[in-house]
């Protein structure tokens, strides 16, 4: 008799959206978005639903990965098998990278396999890991970006916005202009949502050196951020941590991070006093438990990156979780173009999803409007 959970079909497309605006970050443009998603199929015939992000371009790269180095392992295992699963995925792709395309590849699967299993128990992903969180969980609004002709006042109107809605925290880029012009935005933020909400920071890897991060950091002082997001590049874990020691705005970063091992080398090294790994990319949902594992235990919270379908089952289901990074529209974040079933956001606070799973199914029209190639 065949095991139900027996896997018999591994199958990946790559998505492209186009932005309906080009929108800059500090160091860099994007005018699309390529998004790989995966889907799982076992004997009993319940699906499991995997996605990451690919990047601006490229995405086809992740994909390929999943259906060159993966999918082969996978058929005929059975999904309940997923930390056995995920050893075995990891230690076959050694020679082609333990980051990057190919550790969103083996992120996207694992997810996929955690979604199936806990389908197949009639359970919301979040209770399926365990839940921590009943009902509701904390989400920052994330925006702030840089637009032509955004003004500091056009910003500042922006987050006001957030605030109306029920938010009580968000999230502003930094980094692109000089410090006159920064300092400016920073400003009109904090002016306009005032003294009780949380401000965050995000650099997107603007700075090179530490004398110059500095520079910056220190005319975002006065404004009392709730953190400073990935100053310099995610390489750079020493001047993450010169720097947590010499400003009073706390280090977050850890978004573009892969594997347990590069985490632990942040956290003693004290480079983020917030990790914000994200599961499509650090090596699925199971290495983001390892990760928020070590984490507890050094007293680091997390703030998982993006996603917020995804990570609202994670911070549901991690003791030292504190936010969703949550996208009120998807002019950015376009994936949610890609899903059935929107999240409920209530006054500063998500609804987690009652449905089994991760909560939403993919819209096959979407897919097939936005897809680089077919399912295979």
């Amino acid at each position: 008799m065949k095991d139900a959970s027996q896997i018999v079909s591994v199958e990946a497309r790559t998505i492209r959206i186009p932005l309906d605006k080009v929108t800059s970050f500090s160091t860099r443009q994007v005018a699309a978005r390529d998004y790989t998603v995966v889907r799982v199929r076992t004997a009993d015939d319940q699906v499991g639903l995997g996605f990451c992000y690919g990047g601006s371009h490229g995405g086809a790269l992740v994909t390929l990965a999943v259906r060159e180095l993966f999918a082969r392992q996978l058929k005929g295992e059975s999904a309940l098998r997923v930390e056995g699963l995920w050893q075995e995925m990891y230690r076959d792709s050694l020679l082609h990278g333990r980051a990057g395309s190919v550790m969103r590849a083996l992120s996207a699967l694992d997810i996929a396999l955690w979604d199936r299993n806990a389908r197949a128990a009639g359970l919301p992903l979040s209770r399926y890991l365990g839940g921590v969180a009943r009902e509701r969980v904390p989400a920052y609004a994330s925006g702030g970006y840089y637009l032509e002709g955004k003004t500091p006042k056009k910003l500042a109107e922006e987050v006001a916005g957030y605030v109306a809605q029920g938010f009580k925290a968000v999230k502003i880029k930094v980094g692109r202009d000089d410090l006159a012009s920064e300092e400016a935005r920073v400003r009109a933020a904090r002016e306009a949502v005032g003294d009780d909400v949380l401000l965050m920071l995000d650099a997107n890897n603007a700075w090179q050196d530490l004398p110059t991060a500095l520079q910056f950091v220190r005319r975002y002082e006065p404004y009392d951020p709730y953190w400073i997001e990935e100053p310099f590049s995610p390489d750079d874990i020493d001047n993450h941590a010169r720097l947590a020691q010499l400003t009073s705005i706390p280090v977050a970063t850890g978004e573009i991070e892969a594997g347990r091992w590069r985490h632990q080398e942040l956290l003693e090294k004290g480079g983020a006093m917030i990790l914000q790994t994200d599961a499509a990319v650090c090596g699925g949902i199971s290495e983001f438990r390892r990760i928020a594992a070590a984490a507890a235990a050094q007293g680091v919270t997390m703030c998982p990156h993006w996603f917020h379908d995804l990570h609202v089952h994670l911070v549901a289901s991690t003791p030292n979780a504190q936010f969703v990074e949550f996208f009120v529209d998807d002019q950015v974040l376009n994936f949610r173009r890609l899903v059935d079933t929107q999240l409920e956001f209530i006054a500063g606070e998500l609804k987690v999803p009652t449905a089994p799973g991760i909560g939403f199914r993919f819209d096959e029209q979407a897919l097939d409007r936005y897809a680089v190639d077919p399912w295979s």
